[in-house]
């Protein structure tokens, strides 16, 4: 049987005055990929930032290889987890390679020369985020997709055993949501790295995750197997979409969608004129 290498109990998340994560749980092993999912303002970006160690839990506990985050240092959890946000301040005015090699800094500190294994892994994270030809290039030159690969080689150059990815595949196009997704499962498969990520895609979900938690407002609404935590009842209840689960000609699970749970959207016509006039619940970019 696998060792939980990252385990969280009881959970309770939030700010000021607000909670936003209630009664939290999680058992991860390594080398499995966990996919948190469910809409806007579920708690999914909330329960990362306290897995990294950025947010103090008001109830509950997380432990690190058994031991609770709370008694590592941040040098010590910096070895072991890497935190890739969803967005990041562009104004840095370093290079490409100079942003990736500040992933070192948990192995040699900041002030030491650049040892041969620190080259190593900056030259391995480059070259597999495809960055090899941006690499003396300023970060604050890039467009929103490169950067975004820049701080994914930048965790990885850090060598973490836990890989935090909050909407990993934000503004990448197509080729680099699936060269991304790849090489993340290659990664946890071969280097026993353990992953969990928050993901808006469920196809993309489905299809690279071991295990999913479907959450809403904050609450677990299931756990396990992708296929048997987005079933059709979950789906209508949480998203509020009518979808069904299938499988693609190349054996991947994916989702076709119809519409959201009141049929689409009215027209309707009115003294002032033609408008859209939504019914209530019927949007998918609702704040959920």
């Amino acid at each position: 049987m696998k060792m939980n290498v990252l385990q969280a109990s009881k959970l309770n998340l939030g700010y000021n005055r607000k909670t936003i994560v209630q009664e939290f749980n999680l058992a991860i092993p390594s080398k499995t990929i966990l996919g948190l999912v469910g809409p806007n303002g579920s708690g999914k970006t909330t329960i990362l930032r306290a897995l990294a160690g950025l947010l103090q839990p008001r109830a509950g506990v997380v432990l690190v290889q058994g031991e609770s985050l709370t008694q590592l240092d941040s040098r010590q959890r910096a070895r072991q987890i890497a935190w890739v946000p969803q967005r990041e301040s562009l104004v840095w005015s370093l290079s490409v390679e100079e942003a990736i090699q500040l992933g070192r800094a948990p192995h040699r500190g900041w002030f030491l020369p650049y040892t041969k294994q620190d080259h190593r892994m900056v030259d391995w994270a480059i070259d597999l985020t495809e960055l090899n030809d941006l690499k003396n290039r300023p970060v604050d030159q890039l467009s929103g997709g490169e950067f975004q690969r820049v701080l994914i080689a930048r965790a990885l150059a850090q060598e973490p055993e836990i890989l935090l990815l909050d909407e990993p595949t934000t503004n990448l196009d197509i080729h680099h949501q699936i060269q991304l997704l790849d090489l993340i499962k290659r990664l946890a498969e071969k280097n026993e790295l353990t992953v969990i990520l928050a993901i808006h895609d469920l196809n993309l979900a489905v299809r690279y995750c071991d295990q999913l938690i479907l959450l809403q407002d904050g609450q677990q609404k299931g756990v396990g197997k992708p296929e048997k935590v987005l079933t059709e009842d979950n789906l209508q209840t949480v998203f509020g979409i009518e979808a069904k689960l299938y499988q693609d000609p190349w054996g991947y699970w994916a989702f076709s969608v119809r519409s959201g749970k009141n049929g689409g959207t009215e027209i309707k016509e009115t003294s002032k004129g033609k408008e859209n006039q939504k019914r209530v619940g019927d949007s998918l970019y609702g704040n959920g």
